[in-house]
């Protein structure tokens, strides 16, 4: 399934719609010229074994809107380093016998630490078509009745998009898929009255995972004193959402001659 930069930007107007499913938070932590950060959060009611089952198995939980194909049951994630986040394409019934059937790459697996830390890195949607690079790492962590979830995707590189304009719409789209996450899980109520660890949502992703991974605390550190030396950055806040379908427009009108890309 193809989009247009117009229905990209209404898919991302209709997941600022949605709700997030409880304790989750989610936002555009730090942008430059030179890429962007963003950061999603959400406490399931699963055990992390049980999280990390349903996270590597994307096709029960990933927006199908979100795919090339249009279904998201043909996604699979090879949970080893090396290992393909793929997708593929429907079997063509009258295509000639012993042709291959399709496939997308969306990511290589980086690091796999069962009922810890996942690590990929590659270009989602329509960055998949630029030069531009993106690691995402989730990483999970037991809280009392079940698992905190922190999914951090780190984009870097040239690209044909303003960074103000896609970095919300890449965070929002993200949101989504941690929300579907999170509703195949079941999410875990807070307390009445309670706020979320604000510790925690705002930690680095390789640092949550510290005692299960000594790498990812090593490479988390330098990122961290790197963020503490530099000024706050403004965070982009929901209601941008029409300036980056606007901005999405212009850009798809100047595009129109190269291929569509996926939602």
């Amino acid at each position: 399934m193809t989009i247009t930069f117009r229905s990209l930007a209404a898919s991302v107007a209709a997941c600022c719609l949605l709700p997030l499913a409880p304790a989750a938070q989610a936002e555009v932590v730090k942008q430059d010229e030179d890429g962007f950060v963003t950061r999603d959060t959400a406490t399931v009611a699963a055990t992390p074994e049980e999280t990390w089952q349903a996270l590597i198995a994307p096709g029960k939980w990933w927006n199908d809107g979100h795919t090339w194909s249009g279904s998201a049951d043909t996604m699979y994630i090879s949970a080893q380093a090396g290992g393909c986040f793929c997708e593929l394409f429907p079997e063509d019934k009258d295509a000639p016998e012993g042709s291959r059937r399709g496939s997308v790459q969306h990511m290589v697996v980086l690091m796999a630490n069962p009922n810890n830390v996942l690590r990929m890195r590659g270009g989602l949607g329509p960055l998949q078509s630029e030069p531009v690079d993106g690691v995402l790492t989730v990483t999970l962590k037991p809280v009392d009745g079940g698992t905190r979830i922190l999914w951090e995707y780190v984009v870097g590189g040239y690209m044909r998009f303003k960074v103000g304009e896609i970095a919300p719409a890449v965070d929002m789209v993200m949101s989504q898929q941690l929300r579907g996450l999170a509703v195949h899980l079941g999410p875990l109520a807070m307390p009445e009255g309670a706020a979320p660890d604000s510790e925690d949502a705002g930690e680095p992703a390789g640092e949550a995972g510290a005692d299960a991974e000594e790498e990812a605390e090593a490479d988390v550190a330098v990122g961290k004193s790197d963020t503490d030396a530099e000024p706050e950055e403004p965070k982009i806040e929901i209601e941008d959402v029409d300036d980056v379908m606007s901005a999405l427009d212009k850009l798809g009108a100047s595009k129109q001659d190269e291929p569509p890309v996926p939602r």
